[in-house]
């Protein structure tokens, strides 16, 4: 607790007050708009923070994340376009309330769960975080080792729509991974005499062009248009409902925070789940995709009790459990800040700043959105023609930014035409960032586990924490080809039937 209170000192200082509420603002901005999303908001907002303190830089970023999962609310509802993925199960039930003429009621408890959710995960970080981070502590390399083989295991068989097309998107971003000073020998690889790959890829060039290039292109191709949207009239729901909404948002953050647990996972599926069980429990579940209530508290408050749970990976572990928290990973370690077991000990102002913060930016975004939702609703009708050459003007001001130099600017074009023709063949973006991201580190813990190990990779398997990860890795990708088989069998069934 004393620790907590020293954080709250740190966060409200005026500074980082401010930061806090530029990163909360624009990341509602970001989920208002339809084709921008919380990774691409972040990585373009990453190169700004350069000159930061570590602190306030992630103090920021972090506003941009979960305020994103505010803003995607408000076109689900009142255009029926989610402003993110985590959102797009919202649209089934709160775009029906809005042609009732309810959307205020949608967007008044999606924020009254959204700030549940996410600070009751804010406190789990806070009380679940200092002891997991003490026990990681006993992790050495192997255990490293394994524990990050477990985290790709779960991207490769969650993301996407096969496990091949997972298998493909790991395969890319390892070796993007790879280029570059091998840390054991120093030998160059994958460099063909390119100067600036000697050093390996830079992160922000990467995930700029492969979320935001990419998004443009494809928003775009779309060619998509401004929409007016319905008027937001009456915040709060009728007396009989708020028995159902309350036990609705109790069962989201639940479910929420115990998916963003888990590395690997992303924000779809806690809503899903919790959609789903509201559906089984209710006494007429006819009433789910014609306007029920708790079809939009509980999916919006399982995202935002998974943004701060998937943060406790992050911070205690070092492992990203989605595309947006991988970057915030890489401005981690951008700052010289190395998540993990020993951030708690090393960094604890940091650590506590952070945490404090995002209380101070969930009261921000309550106010934001009940009411100022309707505020945010006219930024739909912004041209797109007029939002995106400032997006694309930023991305690349960032990219040269980093090392002022024009190679990272044509690597974000790159990796921008990359991501566009991987989305176009549905080859999951996620896998191929949170690789990146984990392929230095796991090759980095493979060589120090080699080196103890002399060489023998299955003494790994000796040390029981490293070999029981290993083991469920192994099962994991097994069950998830079962699966995969088991879809596309019963895909090839239906059509023939068809």
């Amino acid at each position: 607790m004393e620790y907590l209170l020293t954080g709250f000192a740190t966060a409200l200082s005026w500074q980082n007050l401010l930061y806090c509420l530029i990163g909360v603002t624009f990341g509602m901005l970001v989920g208002v708009l339809p084709g921008l999303g919380p990774s691409a908001g972040t990585a373009v907002l990453l190169p700004l923070t350069f000159g930061m303190e570590p602190i306030s830089a992630i103090i920021m970023l972090s506003g941009i994340y979960y305020g994103a999962m505010y803003g995607g609310t408000i076109t689900s509802v009142l255009i029926n376009t989610p402003g993110e993925a985590a959102s797009a199960i919202t649209c089934l039930d709160g775009y029906p309330l809005a042609q009732q003429g309810r959307a205020g009621t949608a967007l008044g408890v999606a924020g009254i769960g959204s700030f549940f959710g996410g600070t009751v995960a804010i406190i789990g970080l806070a009380f679940i975080g200092p002891p997991l981070a003490k026990l990681a502590l006993k992790f050495g390399p192997p255990e490293f080792f394994a524990l990050m083989v477990l985290g790709m295991t779960m991207v490769i068989g969650l993301m996407g729509k096969s496990v091949l097309r997972g298998l493909i998107a790991a395969f890319i971003g390892l070796n993007l991974a790879i280029i570059g000073m091998d840390p054991l020998t120093g030998t160059v690889r994958f460099a063909f005499g390119v100067e600036e790959l000697s050093n390996g890829l830079d992160f922000i060039p990467l995930v700029m062009g492969m979320f935001g290039l990419s998004e443009i292109i494809l928003c775009l191709e779309d060619e998509m248009k401004a929409e007016t949207p319905p008027k937001v009239r009456g915040l709060l729901p009728r007396r009989e409902e708020w028995g159902p909404v309350t036990k609705a948002i109790m069962r989201g953050t639940g479910i929420g925070f115990l998916v963003g647990l888990l590395p690997g996972t992303n924000s779809v599926i806690p809503t899903i789940m919790s959609y789903s069980l509201e559906r089984k429990l209710a006494k007429d579940p006819s009433r789910f995709g014609k306007g029920a209530i708790e079809g939009v508290a509980s999916p919006e408050t399982a995202n935002n009790a998974y943004c701060g749970a998937a943060l406790i990976p992050l911070f205690t572990l070092g492992i990203p459990s989605s595309p947006t928290v991988a970057i915030l990973l890489g401005a981690f370690i951008m700052h010289g800040l190395q998540p993990g077991p020993q951030l708690f000990s090393k960094n604890p102002d940091f650590v506590w700043a952070v945490i404090a913060s995002m209380f101070v930016g969930n009261l921000i975004l309550l106010f934001m959105n009940l009411p100022m939702a309707g505020f945010w609703a006219k930024m739909l009708m912004v041209p797109y023609k007029l939002l995106f050459p400032i997006v694309l003007a930023v991305a690349i001001v960032g990219s040269y930014s980093v090392n002022n130099s024009m190679f990272d600017v044509g690597a974000m074009i790159l990796f921008g035409i990359l991501g566009y023709f991987l989305k176009k063949v549905e080859i999951p973006l996620a896998p191929v960032v949170l690789t990146f991201v984990l392929g230095r580190l796991i090759e980095d813990s493979l060589l120090q586990s080699l080196t103890l190990f002399r060489g023998d990779f299955t003494l790994i398997f000796s040390r029981p924490i490293a070999g029981t990860l290993l083991v469920l890795s192994l099962l994991i990708f097994v069950a998830s080809v079962i699966a995969g088989l088991k879809n596309k069998k019963g895909a090839l069934a239906s059509d023939v039937e068809m």
